[in-house]
């Protein structure tokens, strides 16, 4: 395993990073042990999970998927050995059961939400905590244009940033991160820590996949020259990648097979170029799935690439893709593959 430099931090995550917002929904705590012991005798040694976890996020599971990471650190005593990675959740219709039911990114959201998150992982700090997506609207979550809103009230980054910075005083959280975030959003929060002496975003959590490349059009610089690198999720594409819905195949457990939310890659772009890349594959004797892992895992600006699975099968082989070397001939084939179809899914 490679391990890289979290931002300006002194922490070397590894390449690959444990994710787990199927835990408590479609994995037991059973079987979240079970990936995380799998994980640790690979190298892995950063885990990224989330208050809202798992999805589908749901009232009777809401933070199930802390509930078993703070369980596993409890039982084996190993909390040191892992660099711990959450987020507090931003507004949203569909969550209406967490606080006082109006999200916000202020002081008191944010005290409450570090808090409960300590408390359910059973530790004393949060190395990494992010911000699970903006506060205000904007293009994330498959939303690819901006559309202004004027009047929209939304917390002050200013108030966002001191609130973080008195828990990173506090000795609850080591550094902080962003996700789901823009160009604007990104350079804004790094512009007023630098300005004001508050902590400085060391990563970004966005999407990042051969289906939707769009970080790197305005990111990927940014990720780069500021030392705030993509910690990429989605990195198949919510399993289109792997080529296991080819045909039309459904899968009785597959994720876009249980949940319909899950229906950002599918459209007719993105089913084209899907298959142009599982053929590609499969013509140079590669997994689909650890070709699609590989070329994520290889870019300048990813810091960690966030894998996840549902068996301790499907973790191993996407853990075996970092090992994958890919050759100048696949690189030129998924390029002429982008060139024809770019970023098909948003």
């Amino acid at each position: 395993m490679d391990y890289r430099q979290l931002g300006r931090t002194d922490l070397n995550v590894s390449a690959l990073c444990l994710g787990t917002m199927t835990w408590g929904e479609q994995n037991s705590e059973a079987e979240a042990f079970a990936q995380i012991e799998r994980a640790k005798g690979a190298g892995i040694n950063f885990i990224d999970t989330a208050e809202m976890y798992p999805v589908p996020p749901k009232a009777e599971t809401y933070a199930t998927t802390e509930r078993y990471i703070g369980n596993y650190f409890k039982s084996r005593g190993d909390r040191a050995d892992w660099i711990l990675a959450s987020k507090i959740a931003g507004p949203g219709n569909t969550i209406d059961y967490i606080r006082d039911k109006n999200l916000k990114h202020n002081r008191r959201h944010i005290v409450e939400a570090v808090d409960a998150s300590l408390k359910r992982l059973q530790t004393d700090w949060i190395d990494l905590y992010q911000l699970h997506w903006p506060e205000r609207s904007t293009n994330f979550f498959g939303q690819l244009g901006y559309q202004h809103k004027a009047d929209e009230d939304f917390t002050p980054l200013e108030e966002t940033l001191e609130a973080l910075d008195e828990q990173v005083r506090a000795g609850k959280i080591r550094h902080i991160g962003l996700s789901n975030e823009t160009p604007w959003g990104t350079m804004k929060f790094l512009a007023l820590a630098e300005a004001r002496g508050w902590p400085r975003a060391v990563s970004i959590q966005n999407p990042y996949n051969l289906l939707n490349r769009s970080f790197e059009i305005g990111l990927s610089e940014i990720a780069i020259r500021e030392q705030c690198g993509l910690l990429a999720y989605s990195p198949l594409a919510f399993g289109f990648l792997s080529g296991k819905y080819e045909g039309g195949a459904r899968p009785a457990k597959g994720r876009l097979t249980l949940y319909s939310r899950f229906m950002r890659y599918f459209n007719p772009q993105s089913e084209a170029a899907c298959s142009r890349y599982v053929a590609l594959a499969r013509e140079h004797g590669l997994d689909p799935a650890q070709m699609a892992l590989a070329f994520v895992t290889r870019q300048p600006f990813v810091t960690s690439n966030i894998i996840g699975a549902t068996t301790l099968e499907q973790l191993d082989s996407n853990i075996e893709s970092f090992d994958l070397k890919l050759s100048d001939e696949v690189l030129a084939g998924i390029e002429a593959i982008h060139k024809d179809q770019p970023n098909p899914a948003p």
